[in-house]
């Protein structure tokens, strides 16, 4: 007896495949080889019966998974997390009266973490179980200002302050080749 996601199997085999892809190009004499040898991920296939009035429904359960991209786990005589059915092919013959005969084919998938954390949402304080009333309305960003000196141009200023030179126009009513030295422009 084995288990395929939430499915039950009567698993007769299973043939699991570890492999890996060669470059077919031509290597460099003396170039290490580990270079053009690329890991793939290891795949397994099992032939298995459904038995029982309710096969059906547990087949279906098993296409859903396959045209879905369904993650699951396996658990047999070997076990694989996080696999994917790729193929599930059904034999119907006589010495089954209530199931069916099946060959499946799952590969498993290579899941990566995020660096990214998620930041948790702050909850307001609260007094008396009450929510206090938030009447600051949210401020806007500060405007940020630049003294210009000698050499100062609009596009060193976009690049150093992460702004565009467009905006910088807009905020200041100084011509590109014709800023004074001295003036405070409007960055942000």
């Amino acid at each position: 007896m084995a288990k395929l996601g939430k499915v039950y199997l009567n698993v007769i085999e299973e043939v699991v495949t570890e492999s890996v892809r060669v470059t077919e190009y031509p290597i460099e004499k003396g170039a290490p080889i580990s270079d053009h040898i690329e890991r793939t991920s290891p795949k397994l296939s099992f032939d298995a019966q459904l038995l029982g009035k309710d096969y059906l429904g547990r087949l279906g359960t098993l296409r859903d998974y396959m045209n879905n991209g369904t993650i699951i786990n396996y658990v047999g005589r070997a076990t694989a997390t996080a696999v994917v059915i790729t193929d599930v092919n059904r034999v119907h013959n006589s010495n089954l009266r209530n199931g069916v005969a099946l060959t499946i084919n799952v590969q498993k998938v290579r899941l990566s973490k995020s660096p990214w954390i998620k930041k948790k949402a702050q909850k307001p304080i609260t007094r008396g179980g009450k929510k206090k009333p938030t009447t600051k309305k949210p401020r806007p960003n500060p405007r940020v200002y630049h003294r210009v000196k000698k050499g100062d141009t609009y596009w060193d200023l976009a690049r150093k302050y992460g702004t565009t030179v467009s905006k910088l126009r807009l905020f200041n009513k100084y011509p590109d080749r014709r800023i004074p030295i001295g003036v405070r422009l409007r960055i942000k």
